[in-house]
Parts: C-alpha cells; structure tokens; sequence
C-alpha cells in the first residue's frame, strides 16, 4: 500500500513536471534570437533525435525498430505525424517569438475540444450531451474571438487541429513515447539538417555565430523536447488517465499567465470573453469527465462484488437433507 501510494506520488510530481515544463517553455524560444523559427525549428528536429537516441542507447530499447520497419502502414503514419508535428512546434515557436503567446496557450486550451470532435468525425464516436455542451461553447468562443480581432484565431486554430490529429495518429501507431519520438526525429532529420547546411553555405546560420552560450541553447533544444516526454511517459504508468486529463490544463494556463504578465500582450475585453467561454467548456468537459469516471468505477465495484458474492455461494457446503424417521 505503501509502495503504491509512493508511486502515486511520483507520477503526480513526473506530470506535474512534463506539463510545467511545456507551459514554461515560452521562456525558452525568445533566448535563441536572432535564429529565425525555421532554424530554430530544424535544431529541435537534430539535437531531438541525438538525444533520444542515447536515451533508447542507455535504455537498450531497440526491439521496436525492426516491427515498425516491416509494417508499411505505421512508417506511413510515422511520416505523416511527423509532418503534422513539424506544422505545430514551427508555428508555435514562430507565435512566442512574435509576441503571440497568448494565442499560442488558446490552441492548447481548446485542443481537448477538438480531440473531441475529430472523435466524432473520424472515429464516429458518440458524444454525451454534456461533451456536445462543451464543443457548442467551445465554437462560441471562437465565434466571439474572431469577431472580436477582426479575423479567426488562426494560430489557436492550428495548433490546436495539428495537436489533435498528431494524437489521432500516434494512437494509430500505438509505440512508445520515446520510441515515436525516435521514429518521427528520424524522418525530420535529413531535411532538417539539409536546411541548416543550406544556411551555413548562404552564410546566414545563426548556429555558432553568437558565442558558445548560443550554440550551447541551439543544442539543448533536443534535450528542452525529450525532458518533458520522459516526464510524461513515467506519469502515464502511474496515475490515472483522469489525473492526467486534469494535469493537461496547466501547460495552457502556464502559457496563458506568461503571456499576459511576462510578456504583457494585449487582453482587450472581446478576448476575456472569449477565453471565459473556454474555460467554461473545459470546466463542463471536466466535470462530465470526472462523473463519468466515477460511474464506471462503481459499477465495477458493483459487479465485483456480485461476483464474489455468486463465487462464494457457489463454493459453500450445502446441508444435508434431515433423513426420514425409520419405519417410514
């Protein structure tokens, strides 16, 4: 019990930890100016794979590599959430750097959202009507934030699309965090790296012109990508699905706050409504979520209980019939 409650409390600092580390990482991308997002960009793709690669080196975690090369299918998916997660880290290092942060957190908030409604689409999934509630809301607070600038909140909208195929698809592909991340690092690599070359040869690489100290952050970009997969990986085997639905939240939040009080960008009142009626969403998705789990766990227990219960009416002696009375 001990041992379990330890665990428990691991995983909730590991997640705590993957999400805080995602919602700070605003922080980051601004120290590698003058690199260009794409530079930028392609660094992540290089030092990822380097770094992930001496993780599984010192994990012996290899086995995978041969089943994914003999399944034509999952290469085809790898390729394809590679290129989708390319789309997202390049625009959301592109929105920090150019001073929208905030926009950036919104994709993150309403990505649930569209998880939800790439469910129904593609998984033909059925809602319950409290998850309908939350994506009509959700869609009114886009409504109300693209009124409100003028334009669709393109960069949340993004973001938040490419997030949730990229997690339609690694469901697909069903390996490892780690392992994924390996497989898609390796299918960016060569193009990332062919585009750092090409800028070496233009004479416009930022990597190695502005001291050791920026070169030293270029390359921590793949540990800055891998730290909070581990993070996320070790929380995933130890605390419920639930908790880490509820964790999922602080990424955004972190995002949102750095935002408005690091960075100062702009909340005009068009903008507090429409990120109220997001949080209201997710506090209905939330709460519909945590109900949901709470009904399931019971009737589990319900049905436990039965079972023992037939089990040990079955395995009880059974009394003797009183004999007759001789002469009878």
């Amino acid at each position: 019990m001990k041992t379990e409650k330890n665990e428990a409390r691991a995983g909730l600092l590991y997640g705590i930890g993957a999400y805080g580390m995602w919602g700070l990482v605003p922080l980051f991308w601004p120290l590698l100016k003058p690199a260009g997002a794409i530079e930028i960009l392609a660094h992540r793709m290089v030092w990822s794979l380097v770094f992930v690669g001496v993780a599984l080196l010192a994990l012996r975690r290899w086995s995978w590599i041969p089943e994914l090369m003999r399944s034509p299918r999952k290469l085809g998916m790898i390729t394809l959430a590679a290129a989708v997660i390319t789309v997202n880290w390049g625009l959301y290092i592109w929105s920090v750097n150019t001073g929208h942060v905030v926009e950036a957190s919104l994709g993150y908030f309403i990505n649930p959202l569209v998880t939800i409604a790439l469910g129904v689409l593609v998984l033909k999934e059925r809602l319950r009507p409290a998850q309908w509630a939350a994506v009509g809301v959700g869609l009114s607070a886009v409504l109300v934030l693209a009124v409100g600038a003028g334009r669709p909140p393109w960069i949340s909208l993004t973001l938040a699309f490419s997030f949730a195929v990229y997690g339609l698809v690694k469901k697909k592909v069903n390996i490892g965090g780690l392992e994924s991340l390996a497989a898609e690092t390796a299918v960016q690599f060569l193009p990332a790296l062919a585009y750092l070359v090409w800028l070496g040869t233009r004479g416009t690489l930022a990597f190695g012109s502005h001291g050791a100290g920026h070169t030293a952050l270029l390359v921590a970009t793949g540990i800055v990508t891998a730290a909070p997969l581990v993070c996320f990986g070790a929380a995933a085997i130890r605390v419920p699905l639930s908790t880490l639905g509820l964790l999922q939240y602080l990424a955004p939040t972190f995002q949102f706050l750095l935002g408005v009080v690091y960075f100062h960008e702009a909340m005009p009142a068009e903008r507090w409504a429409g990120f109220s009626l997001v949080w209201l969403a997710l506090t209905i998705l939330t709460w519909d979520a945590l109900r949901t789990a709470r009904k399931s766990r019971a009737q589990v227990e319900t049905a436990a209980a039965a079972a023992a219960e037939t089990a040990r009416a079955e395995t009880a002696p059974v009394e003797a019939a009183p004999s007759a009375p001789p002469g009878r």
